[in-house]
């Protein structure tokens, strides 16, 4: 049995691969896969592992002898679900590797909003402290973040974590009900006080930062709108660290520019890697932090999912798939 990595170095540099290809008897391992490629390169795979390399129906349907995908995260846009199961191939995902990289992403780049880093460092690297007559520079706003509101959007694995890491720093949490209604509060992890649970759009009125952290799926497509930035205090803060396509970004540019929201952080892009033309990164102007889609990147992370990886092949092979997105037994 065949097994393909198609993007290998999406996974950086330093990971051990050790445990993936010691599966199989032949790997092919691609650090990246052109569209033009993609067909000539799982041609005779049976196990094809892929982070964000598309296979679509062409490929499932010219590949009958493909048995597993496996994919190197945890969404799934780049799979065509409905052709892999028609095509009898098993389809199976990670979970949860990367929670710890995330939430200290995302708090990273909460404390840079609310204590102006960026620009401080800025400031210094430019001499402005130089030139000071006093001691210290306190050219820009620094806010505690104790006993501030933190809206949680997508309470999953990575909401929960992030809620608890910032109860731990004193802030309030409250999080959107994904039906839009009002529901009973959830417990943040046994023994905790629940998480209140409120509309979106009462979140987004009470909240001093708001962090995304839902799935993007066809319903929720660039929700975070010019019509529901409006809805934000003046002096709230939009984190995204989850998909792109979750907000709209010439409403966000907008918002920034009107001071109708005191600032951004976003890990993650409508269009990754970023072009030159995107519009994001064409503000050096606004309270606008970018960082490049690596979030999930700390070492330990990239190791535990390859370890997922590496259990999501052995668990097929012995006729027991683990972390199963779709295949013949959820036909």
């Amino acid at each position: 049995m065949k097994g393909v990595i198609l993007d290998s170095s999406s996974l950086g540099d330093l990971v051990d691969l050790t445990p993936i290809t010691a599966t199989l008897t032949e790997w092919q391992v691609y650090p990246f896969t052109r569209a033009k490629d993609i067909l000539p390169r799982i041609r005779d795979a049976q196990v094809i592992l892929t982070n964000k390399i598309l296979l679509d129906r062409t490929a499932f349907n010219q590949n009958p002898q493909i048995e597993l995908v496996s994919i190197m995260a945890t969404g799934s846009n780049n799979i065509d679900l409905i052709a892999a199961r028609n095509s009898g191939v098993t389809v199976c995902n990670a979970i949860a590797y990367a929670t710890p990289s995330v939430v200290q992403h995302t708090l990273t780049l909460l404390l840079n909003l609310f204590t102006s880093m960026p620009r401080y460092l800025t400031d210094t690297q430019e001499g402005r402290w130089q030139q000071s007559d006093v001691f210290c520079r306190l050219d820009h706003p620094i806010i505690e973040i104790k006993g501030k509101t933190l809206g949680i959007v997508g309470l999953g694995e990575l909401g929960h974590a992030v809620a608890l890491t910032a109860r731990s720093l004193g802030m309030e949490v409250i999080a959107a009900n994904s039906s839009g209604k009002k529901r009973a509060a959830t417990p943040a992890t046994p023994g905790t006080d629940p998480i209140p649970r409120v509309t979106l759009n009462e979140l987004l009125g009470r909240a001093d930062v708001v962090s995304l952290h839902c799935p993007l799926t066809t319903d929720n497509d660039q929700f975070i709108n010019a019509e529901k930035l409006a809805l934000m205090r003046s002096e709230a803060f939009l984190i995204n660290t989850a998909r792109g396509g979750l907000v709209d970004s010439q409403a966000l540019i907008d918002a920034l520019a009107n001071n109708q929201l005191a600032g951004a952080a976003v890990d993650v892009l409508d269009q990754e890697p970023a072009t030159a033309n995107e519009p994001l990164l064409n503000h050096p102007n606004l309270n606008l932090l970018i960082t490049p889609h690596n979030a999930w990147g700390a070492l330990e992370s990239r190791q535990r999912l390859i370890v997922q990886m590496q259990e999501n092949i052995t668990h097929y092979l012995n006729k027991a798939p683990v972390r199963m997105i779709t295949g013949p037994a959820l036909a």
